[in-house]
């Protein structure tokens, strides 16, 4: 079994330290160096990506003492206990089988008495089968008349994971003829979400699924209400609208008052779910089976080179090392997530989120407090637009942030014009390309005001078109990044404590159990 130490105890990671001034970005690459480095610093990914990190701080010397820092950290060892049904979260006592939903790593995994991979298979054929009844005509509303949208109510990991995935396809499913129906999402316990959604689709030709592992999240449940309630005042029975995705445990998995329901389980968790039904459902209600089938294969090719041992035949091991440098040894308090594609628009919020909620801890996976810095702020917008908004702070700020882009050579679409000599995908390829020289290089000018200093890290995904493989391998190469780096710090990367007061408080509100600034707080709420 792999050793679990904290990064300060590894010899590997205090010899880092000496390498910390060793590479002057600027001067690395300028000229012929760079071009160099461009060729020399790049990793392939599956399904056709690359992973550039030529832009980044490291040299040869730095990666040495990079890949010894994963051997001394077990990495490869770690990860194969995880997807071999180790209990890998020691906070909940559960274990991580987000991976087995995609594809059988290793051993069988036997958790409560079941073969969990045949239980993930098992929901997966429940809800093609399901989606192709819908599709098919064959579900229907009362009326007899098919369903053209389905609406999925969720919160956190329930919602910015599918959503995303939904919006990073819908284009590409409108070009490729396989849009079965269109999906919309609602999250917030806001009624103006819930609202808004509801009176841009035909209630009586829409799906609602409820999203809650537990069956008792409060905004999943008010919002629910919400649609009933809009489901009944059209003069329809809610009972044929709405399913649920749930735990075979929860107070919804026994409730008739449900289509179907269909069945995660406790060992995935919220942000990593979108491999479960979380995201099975919708997608393949959305785009069909297939294209959510292509999405399995494409993360699971991507776990798949996450096991090997070799840092540079592993970029998810690669990217995380490159990070943890960089937040540890170089002092980066932030990561900027920038993908040159629009398809791409709520990608970083779902990073943020699975990031930012599995590393955002200062104790380690036994409660003992870090003498280190762990997760980074994740933050991002698509570019051309971020360009003309929080460029300038990453450009002339006065901290160094590392950025990561994201880029394709095709659009989604195909429909493009050659506008004053090139076409906006090639306008589009060309502004990330020089925005990585733009930010390791910089300019010099007499006026300090047009200086840019340069010296600042970047990494670049490339790809030749988003689709449902490549976006699969992008999700799950962050998925793998994330783990990688809650290795590395000694953490406990898939439970999440830090969301829990807030919600314990908001029910003391609403119960009118509060004293203090909470009573006050609430008064000018007239709670």
């Amino acid at each position: 079994m792999a050793t679990w130490k904290n990064i300060d105890s590894l010899s590997s990671y205090k010899a880092l330290f000496d390498l910390k001034d060793s590479v002057d970005l600027k001067k690395v690459m300028a000229g012929e160096s760079g071009a160099d480095r461009v060729a020399k610093y790049s990793v392939p990914m599956s399904c056709g990506l690359d992973y550039n990190f030529a832009a980044k701080q490291v040299d040869d010397k730095v990666l040495e003492g990079l890949a010894k820092l994963a051997d001394e950290a077990e990495l490869t060892e770690k990860y194969a206990e995880l997807y071999n049904g180790a209990m890998i979260n020691t906070g909940e006592k559960r274990l991580v089988l987000h991976h087995l939903a995609r594809g059988q790593m290793g051993e069988d995994v036997i958790a409560d008495g079941v073969n969990k991979r045949e239980f993930y298979v098992g929901e997966q054929k429940k809800i093609a089968e399901f989606a192709g009844k819908v599709h098919a005509g064959e579900i229907t509303n009362a009326a007899g008349e098919k369903f053209n949208t389905v609406v999925q109510i969720g919160i956190g990991g329930s919602d910015l994971g599918p959503r995303a995935l939904y919006i990073a396809l819908e284009n590409w499913a409108r070009a490729n003829d396989t849009l079965k129906m269109e999906a919309k999402f609602i999250s917030n316990v806001d009624p103006d979400d819930a609202a808004a959604v509801l009176k841009s689709v035909d209630v009586a030709h829409s799906l609602f699924i409820v999203v809650s592992k537990s069956g008792t999240t409060l905004e999943t449940l008010t919002n629910e209400a919400f649609v009933k309630d809009a489901i009944e005042k059209a003069g329809l029975d809610p009972a044929d609208h709405m399913l649920a995705v749930t735990s075979e445990t929860s107070p919804l998995a026994s409730n008739k008052g449900y289509l179907a329901a269909f069945f995660m389980d406790d060992y995935i968790g919220g942000r990593y779910s979108s491999s479960s039904a979380v995201g099975g459902a919708v997608l393949s209600l959305a785009f069909g089976p297939d294209v959510f089938a292509k999405i399995l294969d494409g993360a699971a090719a991507a776990d798949k080179l996450a096991a090997n041992k070799d840092i540079f035949k592993n970029p998810a091991m690669l990217d995380a090392l490159i990070g943890v440098y960089e937040r540890n040894i170089l002092g980066y308090d932030s990561t900027a997530v920038l993908p040159y594609s629009q398809a791409l628009a709520r990608f970083p919020a779902h990073l943020q989120q699975a990031d930012m909620e599995s590393n955002g801890k200062s104790v380690n996976r036994y409660g003992e407090p870090v003498n280190y810095q762990t997760g980074p702020v994740i933050f991002g917008e698509p570019g051309t637009n971020g360009q003309h908004s929080f460029y300038q702070l990453l450009h002339q700020g006065t901290d160094i942030i590392p950025l990561q882009f994201i880029g394709y050579k095709d659009s989604q679409i195909g429909v493009d014009l050659v506008i004053e000599g090139s076409t906006s995908q090639k306008k589009l390829c060309a502004n990330v390309v020089a925005q990585i020289i733009a930010f390791a290089c910089g300019k010099e000018d007499e006026d300090k005001n047009k200086y840019f200093e340069g010296g600042r890290p970047s990494s670049i995904i490339i790809g030749q078109q988003l689709n449902p493989e490549s976006l699969g391998a992008l999700l799950a190469h962050y998925e793998n990044k994330i783990m990688f780096q809650g290795f590395l710090w000694n953490l406990n990367s898939f439970d999440q404590e830090g969301v829990q007061l807030g919600k314990l408080l908001a029910k003391r509100v609403l119960a009118h159990e509060t004293d203090g600034a909470l009573k006050a707080l609430s008064d000018l709420f007239e709670i």
